[in-house]
């Protein structure tokens, strides 16, 4: 205990030292002064330092940037592709709109980086949607408060969060926004690994926003975290007040934020040719489960130049806990603060019936984050979910959004089932 407890300090301090924020010519100075091979691709390269605007219109696709502050003061920031480059090409109000959202630890970013024809951002573009790309509070796209500062010395009052309250304000407020700026009642939602926790936790809490959902699409949907088998969620589950206790003491309420040190490991370590970059994809599968066949290591560049993007330490704690006592409630604060806010010693359940919109969960066997036992719960506890295994047996949660063949296993069948519940698609 004591050992994870010294372990988890470091590990905070050293990435209070690495928040900066990617910084294309810091990132040229490292790389002339390595020791590895100078040979790489210089598309890769450029792609890792452009931020989301920059990168989708790199590949001459319309982008728009949108922001929205919610009732508590975050400003978060959307990205939209109104419509496709080289189909659907025309600016069209009647398109319906699809939102997604991303997991944890990442951005808007995860949609595009795998680039056109093979990102699903561009592939719905090209399919005729309005597409809206979120970013939850405290990622790269949306450290902005009225009042609050993320980096603030000893202070963490920013990121006190968790997903509760991505679910619970940031999602409506993203989903109204949009709604209103187009015109339109309805939307199609997609979200990815917290991006489906925090859909559910919306719609247990504010069930009012059914009405507002045509329909949503799950992948690698997370809720109950009960049979997860994740060595690194298993091994801090047990000590995970532990980590926000730690961090607030020292006043680091960030983990893992978008900064130029990763950038340049995708650069030097993890690029092709070079021999780290096996341990890179080792260390991928470790978090998102083994699936070597389906992930592109010649874009380890791209994807460390935008993931991880940030969260604040209570989202993972509030994981932590659900593993530990196997529910999906709300975050748990201790049974004083708890009265005080829920009017209970202990956080409430969400309410997943509440959940009536079709919610499409597509789920795989070999996802050690969203086990099939705890979809299975899931599914027989929203008021309308329906299961649909991805076929093939070693598809794994980070082949929801990076897997070669994700567009012919998953995309093109979400984007049939999105035009069979509605007439506009």
């Amino acid at each position: 205990m004591l050992r994870l407890t010294f372990t988890v300090l470091y590990a905070l301090v050293a990435l209070a030292a690495a928040r900066q924020l990617p910084q294309s010519a810091y990132i040229e100075e490292l790389l002339q002064t390595s020791n590895f091979d100078p040979r790489h691709s210089d598309d890769l390269q450029e792609d890792a330092r452009l931020d989301v605007p920059e990168l989708v219109r790199k590949y001459n696709y319309p982008l728009e940037v949108h922001s929205v502050t919610t009732k508590d003061g975050y400003i978060l920031e959307m990205h939209r592709i109104p419509h496709g480059r080289d189909a659907n090409n025309t600016p069209n109000r009647k398109k319906p709109i699809v939102f997604l959202m991303h997991g944890l630890l990442s951005s808007s970013a995860d949609w595009i980086t795998m680039g056109p024809g093979t990102a699903f951002a561009y592939i719905l573009a090209e399919a005729g949607f309005d597409v809206w790309l979120g970013n939850a509070r405290g990622n790269y796209y949306s450290r902005k408060h009225l009042r609050l500062k993320p980096d603030a010395l000893l202070n963490t009052a920013f990121w006190e969060f968790s997903w509760d309250e991505i679910g619970n304000i940031d999602l409506p407020s993203m989903i109204d926004y949009a709604l209103e700026y187009t015109g339109k009642d309805k939307l199609h939602y997609i979200g990815h690994s917290q991006g489906t926790t925090a859909f559910f936790v919306m719609c247990s809490l504010r069930p009012e926003y059914n009405e507002k959902i045509i329909a949503m699409h799950a992948f690698a949907p997370v809720a109950y975290m009960a049979h997860n088998r994740s060595p690194l969620l298993n091994t801090l589950a047990p000590h995970a007040k532990n980590l926000e206790s730690i961090g607030a003491l020292i006043g680091i309420g960030e983990f893992l934020p978008n900064n130029k040190i990763m950038t340049w490991a995708g650069q030097a370590l993890c690029r092709d040719e070079v021999v780290f970059q096996p341990i890179c994809s080792s260390i991928m599968f470790l978090v998102g489960g083994w699936n070597e066949e389906q992930f592109n290591a010649t874009m380890f560049p791209v994807i460390l130049g935008h993931t991880p993007a940030g969260a604040a330490v209570r989202q993972f704690v509030h994981y932590g806990q659900g593993i530990a006592d196997k529910g999906f409630r709300r975050y748990d604060h201790g049974s004083l603060k708890n009265l005080r806010v829920y009017g209970s010693r202990k956080p409430p359940n969400y309410d997943l019936s509440n959940v009536v919109v079709p919610a499409f969960l597509h789920y795989s066997d070999n996802d050690p984050l969203a086990h099939v036992n705890d979809v299975d719960r899931l599914f027989r506890e929203l008021g309308a979910g329906i299961k649909i295994r991805v076929p093939m047996t070693f598809f794994s949660h980070l082949d929801f959004i990076w897997g070669i063949d994700a567009k012919t296993l998953l995309y093109d069948r979400v984007i049939n089932l999105m035009r069979s519940v509605d007439p506009q698609a």
